[in-house]
């Protein structure tokens, strides 16, 4: 069965990133034409499919409106962020820049020039801050978990998603917002929690020492970028709006991470321990079960197996940059 949006205009924001770009990948794959709105900041032109238009614009730029009004998109999905918790506690009216005023301009310029469809990026741990004990026995956290977001990152993200539901009640532009939890796979870059699996296997592959910050005890929940693409593609193909947990329901502790990295680059790093970082999070871990309700959505790609893909594409690029 073909997707909806084959056949049709599908713009991506952020598609020169991480998950952004693969998620072009599978939307080219559908059929879709796929147009590439990226300032590159933190994207790269390698990562972007060769079948896919590329916009080289900021999502705050004066010219969405017109790009919007040219292209007439049927749908939309929306990666494009600061995504650095550190860097949005540091200067967090830059992060509201971006991650508001940023989605704004794009939802004015899509419901004036019949968008049809949003799919959101937004996060799961960074808007529920650690489990409530009260809830779900202090397990993972479903959609209805209160939301206690701890840093301008997370708020940032939260108050996207009153607006997506403001256009939504207001315009009748359906949207889909989908809570990551700690997104890993070939491509990542650096940045953020996840960031430790990019940052420890580059180290570890250049025969470098990677440092846990504090006990390592802390916990995410690890979900692959391949599982995380379908989710947005199932998502696109959705009716009506909704908010949605995508993560594996499993907390992996950073000693277990790094456990699994070492082994898998050839084990032979200590395990080193520094510093902890003042206010970090100590657990994250996301209910998924509304995810298989209501998109038939569920993780496939267990740990382990996501971890040695995501190894064999560093230990490539390390050995081959250009390629």
């Amino acid at each position: 069965m073909p997707h909806p949006f084959s056949g049709r205009k599908v713009i991506v924001t952020g598609g020169a990133g991480f998950i952004g770009s693969h998620v072009s990948d599978a939307l080219i794959g559908e059929g879709a034409e796929v147009h590439i709105v990226d300032n590159l900041e933190g994207g790269k032109l390698e990562n972007i499919p060769d079948a896919a238009i590329f916009h080289e614009l900021d999502i705050r730029s004066d010219e969405i409106a017109s790009l919007f009004k040219r292209e007439r998109f049927a749908a939309m999905v929306h990666l494009a962020a600061q995504m650095d918790v550190r860097k949005s506690v540091a200067d967090p009216v830059f992060d509201a820049d971006v991650n508001v005023l940023g989605l704004l301009n794009l939802l004015e310029g899509g419901r004036a020039n019949g968008l049809e469809k949003v799919v959101f990026a937004s996060t799961g741990g960074a808007i529920y801050g650690d489990p409530d004990p009260n809830v779900n026995g202090g397990g993972p956290q479903p959609e209805s978990h209160p939301q206690r977001p701890a840093s301008p990152y997370g708020i940032t993200k939260l108050v996207s998603e009153h607006y997506l539901r403001f256009f939504s009640e207001t315009y009748g532009l359906p949207y889909v917002a989908l809570r990551f939890a700690n997104v890993y796979g070939p491509r990542q870059n650096p940045h953020g929690d996840a960031g430790v699996v990019a940052i420890f296997t580059k180290r570890l592959l250049k025969g470098e020492q990677p440092t846990i910050n504090g006990p390592g005890k802390q916990t995410r929940d690890y979900v692959f970028v391949g599982d995380v693409v379908r989710a947005l593609c199932s998502a696109l193909a959705h009716d009506g709006s909704d908010v949605i947990n995508i993560g594996t329901g499993v907390e992996t502790d950073v000693n277990q991470l790094f456990g699994h990295l070492n082994r898998l680059t050839g084990g032979k790093a200590e395990e080193k321990h520094g510093p902890g970082m003042p206010g970090e999070q100590q657990r994250s871990v996301l209910d998924i079960s509304q995810a298989a309700d209501v998109l038939g959505w569920q993780p496939e790609v267990a740990l382990a197996d996501g971890l040695a893909e995501t190894v064999a594409w560093f230990r490539a690029r390390i050995a081959d940059p250009v390629s």
